[in-house]
């Protein structure tokens, strides 16, 4: 095979056959804004070369597409390449993106059987392992690694593998010692950015995704952790910049278009200060504790065993869901709702209120359509959602309420989450999809 050393950006772009040496070296000579415009252009002339591509073409599109996290489509084009150990590799990293983590083993496992390094296998191993919870699996593996093999990654591995297991403060300074010694380690800046943002540090987060998205092509999370991050402090116009770069490198990414037309929203949405403040006032009067109302102990004790602590619990709650507790009758009904009135709600209002605002959305389809449903087990309801990808917005709004696994995610209603504080359409969608992929999904009312 022809040697991609010391062939230039166009060299490389007009060879038919691509080996993973050759994306390497590509990237190395697309670094600056106009890379992803490059590889665009040459994604597209190739597939208007080979429309129903095969063997080494398909491998060539599939590479490409995967550098512009078209992660689903490179799939596609990889199934039908040549069956070597590059498109092997590849397939893997494209399941890894799609959090498909079984199928990414197993396909860096081929690889491997197929001559590709079995050193970087094994670090990709380390990273997949650990995404999944094995983080027991993934430190056995990274055992028989070595910072000499594998320079600043190794650093980055052992920061993820203690991240996840829950040594939160050995993984954050790994994190920064190897930043030090490396300032553009994007992998390690990029976890360092997300536990930062989490913690209400966003401005150093920010500083850190920045460094993520200087080095080609895309680096999709950072782009789209940076636009929530601007969005949520009004700088809309930074924040659309960053999904149209998203989308330039991927125009077919759904949550990005979502997004954006979220942030566009905000550019132009007109302040009614009157609104705002009959908003306060009834967030309020929701917060108020049952307690302080005059209740019969029946009532009383059944609410706080249905976990209803406040007039913003109980107009979530309907008439059914009452009535359906033991020993809660008709009395206790008309107890609450009298007291209800005379505060001007009524039972089921927010998930009502919730329901209008859904049915907006009805017409539009699912722009994540849920994985093939793994079997709902209490193995899996107790997953930490720490071990779980979600955007910053949706974690922290998740934190927020307390949802310490998925079984509790699973046991709340959309109402109940669009009653949170910046959670909106893009984070409801986003949850189902992450419940879907566990064979889960939430409460309905």
């Amino acid at each position: 095979m022809e040697q991609s050393v010391g062939l230039g950006f166009e060299e490389l772009a007009a060879k038919e056959s691509w080996s993973a040496e050759d994306v390497k070296s590509l990237m190395s000579q697309a670094a600056g804004g106009d890379a992803v415009r490059r590889l665009r252009v040459l994604l597209q002339e190739t597939e208007s070369r080979h429309p129903d591509a095969k063997g080494a073409a398909a491998l060539k599109i599939g590479m490409l597409r995967y550098l512009l996290c078209r992660f689903r489509e490179a799939t596609e084009s990889l199934a039908a390449a040549t069956d070597n150990k590059d498109r092997r590799f590849y397939q893997a990293l494209c399941y890894k993106q799609l959090r498909q983590f079984a199928r990414a083993a197993e396909e860096f496992e081929r690889a491997r059987d197929k001559g590709f390094d079995s050193v970087a296998v094994d670090s990709q191993l380390v990273e997949v392992k650990a995404l999944a919870g094995d983080t027991d699996g993934a430190a056995k593996t990274l055992k028989q690694l070595s910072t000499a093999t594998l320079g600043g990654r190794y650093a980055y591995l052992r920061g993820l593998v203690d991240e996840l297991a829950g040594k939160t403060e050995q993984a954050m300074a790994t994190y920064q010692a190897a930043l030090a010694n490396d300032p553009n380690n994007c992998e390690v800046a990029f976890r360092l950015a997300y536990y930062l943002d989490l913690h209400g540090e966003e401005e150093r987060a920010i500083e850190l995704y920045k460094t993520c998205i200087t080095h080609p092509p895309v680096y999709l999370s950072a782009l789209m952790n940076l636009a929530i991050l601007m969005e949520d402090s009004a700088r809309y116009e930074a924040a659309s910049g960053y999904l149209r770069r998203i989308l330039a490198a991927n125009p077919g990414h759904a949550r990005a278009r979502l997004f954006l037309k979220d942030v566009e929203a905000s550019r132009t949405m007109y302040y009614d200060e009157d609104m705002a403040k009959r908003t306060a006032k009834r967030n309020a009067v929701l917060d108020i504790p049952v307690t302080d109302f005059e209740l019969s102990v029946r009532a009383r004790n059944c609410l706080k065993k249905m976990n209803v602590r406040s007039l913003g619990d109980l107009v979530r709650t309907s008439e059914a869901d009452l009535l359906a507790y033991k020993n809660f009758g008709e009395t206790s009904l008309k107890e609450i709702k009298d007291m209800l009135t005379a505060k001007g709600l009524r039972l089921g209002q927010l998930a009502e209120e919730a329901a209008g605002i859904m049915s907006l959305f009805s017409s539009t389809p699912d722009p994540f359509p849920a994985a093939p449903a793994k079997p709902s087990n209490e193995g899996v309801k107790s997953i930490p959602l720490a071990q779980v990808e979600f955007s910053i917005r949706a974690r922290k709004a998740l934190e927020s309420l307390k949802i310490a696994t998925l079984g509790d995610l699973a046991h709340r209603t959309e109402a109940e989450l669009l009653a949170c504080k910046n959670f909106g359409q893009t984070s409801l969608t986003e949850i189902v999809q992450r419940l879907g992929e566990y064979g889960l999904r939430l409460r309905e009312v």
